[in-house]
């Protein structure tokens, strides 16, 4: 039987699409709230939450009755339990380098809505984030056209970080494909191979028309005012 988890998260891709990918490539099953029960679940008052967090994600492996929460937290959790971890120091890394993509992309997650001038300003700190990823899986033995992160026979949980990144980003806000392609074109590939095997593939067509494009509210809005 397949691992079954909970994935307290909302119904959108932005952060979720990290953990998603990786249970969707073990062949785990999960259940997820619509936003009605996930507000609910986020703001219950700490002594009757089921485990103590502050916000989503949160992940209830039910096999084993385990909580966890963070991003990273989780992520790491499920390297180890899935086998998945060639590099757990640099793969780590990743992780939280993606955490700070996403903070940044969103604007400290919608502190502020993003503005022309905003937007140009953050443009190159954005190159530089795939400048140094393309640095990292070169230097890990992957090309453009083939090959996985530290050398592994098959994508581990730093290609699955990678690939729920930037091919998230780039399939959910097409034009910045072109930027990813011009400053990080391993990184592209390495991403695309995750995304085209068949149950990353499968979750990202369920995905293909949901309501919120990439992270949802205003600051999404404003985001793809942007990319106009």
């Amino acid at each position: 039987m397949a691992d079954q988890y909970e994935l307290h998260y909302w119904p959108i891709p932005f952060r979720g699409h990290f953990i998603r990918y990786v249970l969707a490539h073990v062949g785990a099953t999960w259940t997820e709230p619509d936003f009605a029960e996930m507000a609910t679940f986020k703001d219950l008052p700490v002594a009757e939450k089921p485990y103590a967090f502050f916000a989503p994600p949160v992940l209830h492996d039910l096999e084993n009755d385990k909580w966890i929460s963070q991003l990273p937290a989780i992520m790491m959790y499920l390297g180890r339990k899935h086998e998945l971890l060639s590099n757990p120091d640099q793969t780590l890394r990743l992780i939280c380098d993606g955490s700070d993509v996403l903070f940044e992309i969103t604007r400290g997650h919608g502190a502020q809505m993003w503005d022309r001038a905003g937007w140009q300003a953050f443009l190159p700190r954005l190159d530089t984030w795939m400048q140094l990823h393309e640095r990292l899986a070169v230097e890990a033995g992957v090309t453009a056209a083939q090959g996985y992160m530290f050398n592994a026979p098959h994508p581990m949980l730093a290609d699955l970080t990678l690939a729920a990144l930037w091919q998230n980003m780039v399939d959910r806000l097409p034009p910045l494909r072109a930027r990813l392609h011009e400053h990080a074109p391993t990184v592209e590939g390495l991403a695309d191979r995750v995304a085209a095997s068949p149950a990353i593939a499968a979750l990202c067509d369920q995905w293909s028309e949901s309501d919120w494009r990439y992270c949802a509210g205003q600051i999404e809005h404003s985001l793809l005012e942007m990319l106009e």
